[in-house]
């Protein structure tokens, strides 16, 4: 992998104790649903990608704030780096606390009619948990998951959630240092590299996928994944190199 630093990346000297905090926060935990997902354990930081556990993980949203916005789908597709388990892929509907808008409607398509028969949050929690548990978490774009499961379980159940998380996101903006040209190179015509999902998805030759459910973005994080552990890592590449 390309040695250039790049601000979004978690320095690895700063890498949090993933496997210490996962048994402190399991003493700690008060739900039984939450104190299971700890006592499962994380993989140490030396651990080969190759003998990772790993879960792509992809939510829609009323929104982009989890202090004010929802989530309404939640897509799971389990893989390694040479497989996708889609037998065992998960997708739910769930019931937002906060009313559903017109514009959220649009860009994911669930209706009013599907919120209203779904579930709420509390009622797969279990579910979604175990589906979870022993598993690192590959998104793309960490700001959305990871915060937004973290405030819907402190209004479900009292207390949050914590777990590392590899940001596909990030790894293209790391490894597309030259990504925002400079002002010169603005002048000759040279535009921004999109590190979207879909676009970055494009540079690796991976198929298409209508973009906005949960599930499909879900594997498509997965295959995008994939495909850059094959261009720019190797299966011995430890853990603690890419996640957060």
């Amino acid at each position: 992998m390309s040695n250039q630093k790049d601000p979004q990346r978690r320095p690895q000297t700063a890498t949090p104790g993933w496997p210490d905090i996962f048994a402190a926060l399991a003493a700690e935990a008060s739900d039984g649903r939450l104190k299971t997902f700890y006592e499962a354990g994380c993989v140490a930081p030396e651990t080969p990608l190759a003998e990772v556990p790993l879960v792509a993980m992809d939510f829609e949203t009323t929104g982009l704030d989890p202090n004010q916005h929802s989530i309404v789908s939640i897509g799971l597709v389990p893989l390694s780096l040479v497989r996708i388990y889609s037998r065992d892929a998960r997708h739910w509907v769930v019931r937002p606390l906060l009313p559903l808008h017109q514009q959220s409607v649009t860009i994911h398509g669930i209706t009013h009619t599907e919120i209203d028969q779904a579930p709420d949050l509390t009622e797969i929690i279990g579910d979604l948990l175990s589906a979870l548990a022993g598993k690192v978490v590959i998104v793309h774009h960490r700001g959305i998951e990871r915060p937004f499961l973290d405030v819907a379980m402190q209004w479900r159940l009292g207390e949050g959630i914590r777990f590392p998380v590899i940001d596909t996101m990030a790894i293209e903006a790391q490894v597309n240092p030259q990504r925002r040209p400079n002002w010169l190179r603005r002048l000759q015509g040279q535009r921004p590299l999109s590190i979207r999902l879909p676009d970055s998805r494009t540079r690796y030759g991976l198929p298409h996928y209508a973009p906005h459910h949960a599930l499909s973005d879900a594997l498509a994080s997965a295959e995008l994944f994939q495909a850059q552990v094959q261009h720019h890592f190797s299966p011995h590449t430890p853990i603690g190199e890419l996640w957060y």
